[in-house]
C-alpha cells in the first residue's frame, strides 16, 4: 500500500493504519487496531476493494460474519487471486489474514470501494442487487449511507 498508494498521494503517515500481519500475538494485534480505531474517533475514509467471491477486507462468504477486526482464514479462490503478490504461487500465499470485520467497516463515515476488471463484475452486481447476505459481503455496504463505488467498464458490467 505504501509503495502503490501512500506514497503518491497528499495523506499524513498519522492517519495511515494497518494491521500488522506480523504481530507475535495476532488476536491481540486485532485488539490494538480496535482500540486505535476508537481512540482516533473512529474512521473517516475507508477504502476497499472487492473479491470476486464478494469478499471485502477478507471477510469471506459464508454463514456468518465477524463484527469486529479478526483473523479470517482465506478460501482457495482468494488464495489464488493473491498469488501474483507472491511469485504467482497460491502455496505461498498465507492461508489467514487478519481484517476488519464488518461492524468496523460499516462504522466508518465514508467508504470507497474499488473495483477493475471484468473478474468483479459479477460480485459488484451481487453487492448491488438489494439482496443482503454473508453469502456476499459486500452486500452489507447497501446498509451505509456514504458508499462510493469507483469502477472500471469491465466491473460495472
Amino acid at each position: 500500500m505504501d509503495r502503490h498508494l501512500f506514497c503518491r498521494v497528499n495523506i499524513p503517515v498519522r492517519h495511515i493504519h494497518f494491521l500488522d500481519g506480523s504481530a507475535k500475538d495476532l488476536d491481540a494485534e486485532c485488539a490494538r487496531f480496535e482500540r486505535a480505531i476508537s481512540a482516533v474517533g473512529g474512521i473517516d475514509l475507508l477504502i476497499l476493494g472487492i473479491g470476486a467471491n464478494g469478499h471485502i477486507g477478507f471477510n469471506e462468504p459464508g454463514a456468518a460474519l465477524q463484527a469486529r477486526t479478526h483473523r479470517a482464514q482465506l478460501t482457495v479462490a482468494t488464495r489464488r487471486a493473491n498469488a501474483a503478490l507472491f511469485a504467482g504461487r497460491p502455496s505461498h500465499v498465507p492461508r489467514e489474514a487478519l481484517s476488519m470485520g464488518m461492524g468496523t467497516i460499516l462504522a466508518a463515515r465514508s467508504i470507497a470501494l474499488i473495483a477493475t476488471g471484468q473478474s468483479k463484475a459479477r460480485a459488484v452486481r451481487a453487492m448491488r442487487s438489494g439482496r443482503i447476505t454473508p453469502a456476499v459481503p459486500a452486500s452489507f455496504l447497501q446498509l451505509h449511507d456514504d458508499v462510493t463505488l469507483v469502477l472500471d467498464r469491465a466491473a460495472a458490467r
